[in-house]
């Protein structure tokens, strides 16, 4: 597990570890289920704090992935989420995934800034070559922000999932160490 010392800094936000006994897991747990959120997520299980030590457990403590909470710099108050996992040494890549829980903070741009924060670590600190993330078509804001932070689109998949009994299309995007 990440120091929990470390700060990932931006210019409105810092990303910091998330703790096995973080104080915010229940706003963690509460914006996952959220209707700002949870409709943007592929997987549309309700999450519980059960899930959520599971998560930890087996990913975040052995290290096969990393998250963090994004804090607004100005009141140290958490807003939302970012994370890294099936992190694959041998092929340099990982996933990500992140999410705003705070309706008011989204379209400031927070966005962009956390996908950069996330992959300049991943890059820098984890030596990594590639970043991917799937997203749901319809989720425009969230496109913008990755395209903006310098991610490129590699798939479109038609119908690749149902949620309420509706096919939904993914989009595949990565971003790739520019200093390779």
């Amino acid at each position: 597990m990440l120091d929990a010392s470390i700060r990932l800094r931006g210019k409105q936000v810092y990303l910091r570890p998330i703790t096995t006994d973080d104080e915010d897991t229940m706003k963690i747990i509460k914006w996952r289920n959220s209707p700002v959120v949870r409709p943007y997520f592929i997987y549309q299980e309700p999450f519980t704090m059960e899930g959520h030590k599971k998560w930890l457990e087996a990913v975040i403590i052995p290290e096969k992935g990393h998250q963090f909470i994004v804090c607004k710099k100005e009141n140290d108050t958490p807003i939302g989420s970012i994370f890294l996992r099936d992190i694959d040494h041998k092929n340099r890549k990982a996933e990500y995934g992140m999410f705003l829980g705070e309706e008011a903070e989204k379209g400031k741009g927070i966005g962009c800034e956390i996908a950069t924060l996330l992959s300049d670590f991943a890059f820098e600190s984890l030596k990594l070559h590639k970043i991917t993330a799937r997203i749901l078509a319809d989720n425009k804001a969230s496109l913008y922000s990755n395209f903006k932070a310098g991610f490129v689109q590699e798939a479109y998949l038609k119908d690749e999932v149902i949620i309420d009994d509706e096919y939904k299309d993914v989009v595949w995007v990565a971003r790739f160490n520019p200093k390779e």
